[in-house]
């Protein structure tokens, strides 16, 4: 294992996250010395006791009375603390995984899209809520736990240290067999964790995208193709799960061996020591009970090592998150202001993996107003010039520049805030309508919401559910498709930014629909420069001009007209779409 993903750097990682709440750490140490101190100072008041109860027509009332009182005192001095302890290493737990999860959720907002694009979206979520939740548990019992067993361990050493020395050294010698047993248990379990947590991320990955797109598979009737699959993952994940379990459930049985292995070894030593009068009757019932407390610590020890494993694996992959690389860092302050719309793309390559070659010398000069067009076969690189344009991904050479500056030497925000952008993919988060259609534009009024829905077409049936503008709507409401898309295109009308992206903008809305909105689109780019994606050829016919792109390149370039003059590749495109039968 590497240096950087072993235990120890986990453990000090994890640290870290408690340092603002010292607080609560100090006192969760001092509350678990006071409270094992008062446990380990009881058996000494009851051995004291017993003592006064030994032989016949030899009890002591009167020393018995003020022994009773103070072990009283201790066990309600030890239960308060014991309460205090668990107060503070709740707060001290829940804040830290509170933090480690807001930088978990803060670090998916600087990531590069390229690492969203390529991990399961299923196992992001794992990480930030399945796998924090399970750190949580290994903390909370961990610190509770591992304060306790050792300042319990080590009192109780002393305090039979101060009582016989020679029973002392049998209980110590025969402590590293317990450690041995502890730690090698620890070792089993920490790959199978660590394996369980990998296939846990696997399998929440695999249950949200068949979740997510049940309608295509029932449509071909994959359903038992779908359960095959997910019973696989489910079978190695239950074979993991089982492993792992089992030798976590060898830690109680191994250390209560040793426990009794302890208790045999004092009772026959201190019954001989007793018989001999090296101890009193009542020491040999103290040590008896010290015997019992001096192994308990190491079963709770060792079994919260495999809750602490469970916890180190799923740290290790909320770190893997955290610690992944930031989006590359904008390399100047310069803010876009008064942007007129002048894009150049001057000799761009780009690829998403090096060895599939995508975009290659691409250039483009797109003067202010002009409305672009991008055409062209599934996989040519029309999104990724959007892509591009957006600064989602960064190109491998060459360089794109908005109104002469070069977009790197710029704010990813002002550049992204001067695009308008309707995909083909919505996206409609949890909250009012008006909330929706406001999300590029906080402080918008009333007033300019509505303009904006009517513009797009969404007034009416806005005004058909059940609270108008106020209805909470989600993702996966009732509303259709093409209501999200125009939901979508209203959020942009009311933003009005400089320039415009409309990849496939229109592809959820019915024909009646889409006429009008192609008039409202028609409306809004008037002055603004503005790129198209479009499979739809009928819907670009009136762009300046139009790129047609195959394998990365753009192999013609002109307006309708002018390409279907040619009788090129876009008049075979558009020829197929409009052939009669």
């Amino acid at each position: 294992m590497s240096k950087k993903n072993n235990s120890k750097s986990v453990l000090i990682k994890l640290l870290r996250y408690t340092k603002p709440y010292t607080f609560y750490l100090v006192f969760t140490i001092i509350s678990a010395v006071i409270s094992a101190v008062a446990t380990l100072y009881a058996p000494v008041l009851i051995g004291n006791a017993v003592d006064l109860i030994v032989g016949v027509d030899n009890v002591d009332f009167d020393k018995m009375l003020p022994i009773i009182i103070q072990l009283a005192i201790v066990v309600l001095i030890g239960a308060g603390f014991q309460w205090f302890m668990g107060y503070c290493t709740n707060i001290l737990t829940q804040r830290t995984v509170r933090d480690l999860r807001t930088d978990a959720f803060n670090k998916l907002q600087r990531v590069p899209l390229k690492y969203i694009d390529s991990t399961p979206h299923g196992d992001i979520i794992g990480r930030v809520v399945a796998d924090i939740d399970t750190v949580s548990d290994g903390l909370l019992q961990g610190f509770q736990q591992i304060f306790t067993g050792i300042v319990t361990i080590l009192g109780t050493l002393c305090f039979m240290l101060s009582i016989n020395l020679g029973i002392s050294l049998v209980v110590i010698l025969i402590t590293p067999v317990s450690l041995i047993v502890a730690s090698t248990i620890a070792r089993l379990c920490s790959k199978k964790f660590k394996e369980q947590a990998a296939l846990r991320g696997e399998i929440t990955a695999l249950a949200e995208e068949y979740i997510g797109n049940q309608k295509v598979v029932k449509a071909f009737s994959k359903e038992k193709y779908s359960e095959d699959k997910f019973d696989v993952l489910n079978k190695k994940l239950y074979k993991v799960g089982t492993r792992a379990q089992f030798y976590s459930a060898l830690t109680n049985p191994s250390t209560r061996f040793v426990n009794g292995l302890v208790y045999a070894g004092v009772g026959i030593f201190g019954a001989l020591s007793a018989i001999s009068g090296g101890i009193s009757v009542g020491q040999l019932s103290c040590f008896l009970t010290y015997a019992n407390q001096y192994t308990k610590p190491f079963n709770e020890i060792s079994g919260v090592v495999t809750e602490l494993q469970s916890a180190f694996a799923s740290a290790r992959r909320i770190f893997a998150l955290t610690e992944s690389e930031d989006e590359v860092s904008d390399a100047g302050n310069k803010v876009l202001t008064d942007v007129k719309g002048d894009v150049k793309i001057d000799h761009v390559d780009f690829s998403y993996t090096p060895e599939r070659e995508l975009i290659k010398d691409l250039c483009l000069d797109v003067k202010s107003g002009q409305q672009i067009a991008i055409v062209g076969p599934t996989g040519c690189g029309k999104t990724t010039i959007i892509n591009l344009l957006m600064r989602f991904y960064d190109t491998n050479s060459g360089s794109i520049s908005v109104d002469g500056n070069d977009i790197r030497s710029v704010t990813r925000d002002s550049l992204r805030l001067s695009y308008g952008m309707v995909l083909q993919e919505t996206w409609i988060f949890e909250g009012t309508v008006r909330e929706n259609i406001a999300y590029g534009k906080q402080d918008a009024t009333d007033e300019e919401i509505i303009a904006a829905a009517k513009a797009a077409h969404c007034d009416s049936f806005i005004r058909r559910m059940k609270n108008g503008y106020d209805t909470v709507i989600s993702n996966n409401d009732g509303i259709s498709q093409g209501q999200k898309q125009l939901l979508c295109i209203a959020r942009v009308m009311l933003a009005m930014p400089p320039m415009l992206i409309l990849d496939e903008a229109t592809s959820s809305i019915d024909t009646k629909t889409e006429m009008k909105i192609q008039n409202a689109f028609a409306a809004m780019t008037k002055g603004k420069t503005s790129f198209i994606v479009a499979h739809r050829l009928s819907t670009i016919k009136n762009a300046d001009t139009i790129l047609v792109m195959d394998k990365g390149k753009i192999i013609e370039i002109g307006n309708h007209e002018q390409l279907l003059a040619k009788n090129g590749f876009y008049a075979e495109l558009y020829n197929s779409q409009f052939k009669k039968s």
